[in-house]
């Protein structure tokens, strides 16, 4: 760094007096109010209205993204107020600066944006992403945060998503495919287990009926033996009960393949 770079910055600082710091602190604080109020707003429409959640966390990340982005830039430009000619003159040393020691903020930040109008998913989808698969609660600036079915919390920088290869199971719907597997003996009536499974699947509270449910058969091996799979498609009325409607499938899915004695495989083995 020259003696011209030096006096450069030391012309920036002096442009910073102390009742500008103070405004801009206060600044700071006023911005991250007013991103809480944004998503206490976001938190009580939740409550008003469940159908329309995702589409109210969209909106929140949208409008917590434009806050930060437009009150950032009004507080550096309307508050410090620099010259024209001493930006012109720093920018290049600072940038330099910059890159180097925000290098991964930066591009978190930078790839933050690009999640918000790419949209390669959305606040309220289940993803999966790098083994860990559970829903996505917000979009930051710096990351993404998603929380497992086994309510942990997984933060990732934004900037992975990039290269990264990341898996949506309902891309923004409240509905989303779900697959409960069955297994049963070749030797059953196959088609009477398939009829049962079927109606199972059709009567859960939690099934998306607007959506088509379909039964699919494929012939396996299973528990060292072949087997016929029965795979139940179905759509759950909302991500929140996928859970509930897999666990009300197999629960009353076996007890009528049970009540029907249509057998499910064991391994040799264990029938001796």
């Amino acid at each position: 760094m020259n003696d011209q770079d030096i006096g450069n910055i030391s012309s920036f600082v002096e442009v910073l007096s102390l009742t500008k710091v103070t405004l801009l602190l206060i600044g700071v604080v006023v911005l991250g109010i007013a991103v809480k109020f944004v998503a206490g707003i976001g938190a009580s429409l939740h409550s008003r209205m469940p159908s329309r959640r995702l589409l109210i966390a969209q909106i929140v990340t949208v409008a917590s993204f434009a806050v930060y982005i437009f009150g950032g830039t009004y507080l550096f430009y309307g508050v410090v107020q620099p010259p024209k000619a001493l930006l012109l003159a720093i920018s290049g040393t600072l940038a330099v600066a910059l890159g180097l020691s925000l290098k991964d903020l930066i591009a978190s930040v930078v790839a933050g944006v690009i999640l918000l109008f790419d949209r390669p998913f959305q606040v309220g989808d289940r993803v999966t992403f790098d083994g860990s698969y559970g829903e996505i609660t917000s979009i930051g600036l710096r990351a993404v945060r998603l929380v497992t079915l086994d309510d942990s919390v997984v933060t990732i920088p934004n900037s992975r998503f990039i290269t990264d290869v990341v898996s949506s199971g309902n891309f923004g719907a409240l509905d989303m495919m779900i697959e409960v597997n069955f297994h049963v003996d070749l030797e059953n009536d196959i088609a009477l287990a398939r009829s049962l499974l079927r109606e199972t699947a059709f009567t859960s509270p939690y099934v998306f009926l607007k959506k088509p449910l379909s039964i699919v058969l494929s012939e396996v091996n299973f528990a060292e033996r072949p087997a016929m799979q029965i795979r139940v498609k179905c759509y759950v009325i909302d991500v929140r009960f996928e859970k509930a409607l897999q666990s009300d499938i197999l629960l009353r899915g076996n007890a009528a393949l049970r009540e029907a004695k249509i057998s499910r495989p064991r391994r040799l083995a264990d029938m001796h």
